[in-house]
């Protein structure tokens, strides 16, 4: 693991919404930074309701928490940890849908037409990353799309595997959709200041390969109807989220 400030995300195969893929892969994020057995780890939930991974301290009274976010689609669960602070994750399978049509009920004036500026070839992919971009901004605020989160602007996508954005508002928020491959969009968010500098590392590990699963139906989606910034990957790039 890097000593830099890094949020990682393990990506697995889900069994149609059951908990057992995602609650193996948040055990293992809290072994890894945590650096206890997986036995030791217990799931829970913060103040908010977020999730939280959690082990008894060693010599302290109170426990270890480590923030962390879960997403499905398809058959692929992705599980996103980070030692410094909140991190959100969203994952949406690329497929066609009425992206302009969308956007119009529930994104900002802006950026639907930013979206429609867009080749219509990729309009949907596009969509899709503003989209898991509102969702993970939400996750790592511990409010996910409550509270007007999808009228939350976000940074114009800039495509797969370039650096975290700031999120416009004034929140120490930054956004990025880091290389996944497979046909899927997934996005990474976090809480951090001004300065410091945040690497995302995408686990992808044997047995799951995402790209694998593009035969498998969408059973789970929340639509209606780093270095220095950059992600990355230990099954094809390093550097960057």
């Amino acid at each position: 693991m890097s000593d830099r400030d890094t949020a990682y995300v393990w990506v697995g195969r889900d069994a149609g919404g059951r908990p057992g893929p995602a609650v193996r892969l948040l055990r293992r994020a809290g072994a890894a930074l945590l650096g206890r057995a997986e036995a030791e780890v217990v799931l829970a939930h913060g103040p908010a309701g977020n999730p939280v991974v959690r082990v008894a301290a060693l010599a302290d009274p109170g426990p270890v928490e480590l923030p962390v976010s879960v997403s499905r689609a398809g058959q692929v669960v992705v599980v996103a940890a980070r030692a410094a602070g909140p991190v959100g994750v969203d994952v949406e399978e690329i497929r066609p849908l009425p992206a302009l049509a969308l956007a119009r009920r529930w994104f900002s004036p802006d950026e639907l037409a930013w979206l429609a500026t867009r080749p219509e070839a990729g309009r949907a992919a596009e969509f899709l990353r503003l989209w898991t971009a509102k969702e993970a901004v939400g996750k790592a605020l511990g409010l996910g799309l409550r509270a007007g989160g999808l009228l939350r602007e976000m940074p114009p996508p800039v495509g797969p595997g370039l650096p975290l954005r700031p999120v416009p508002g004034g929140e120490p928020l930054r956004v990025g959709h880091p290389e996944l491959g497979g046909g899927l969009v997934l996005a990474v968010a976090v809480r951090a200041e001004a300065g410091v500098d945040v690497d995302v590392e995408v686990v992808q590990r044997a047995g799951h390969d995402v790209a694998a699963d593009r035969s498998a139906p969408v059973e789970r989606t929340s639509l209606p109807v780093v270095v220095r910034g950059n992600a990355s990957s230990r099954r094809s790039t390093r550097g960057r989220l």
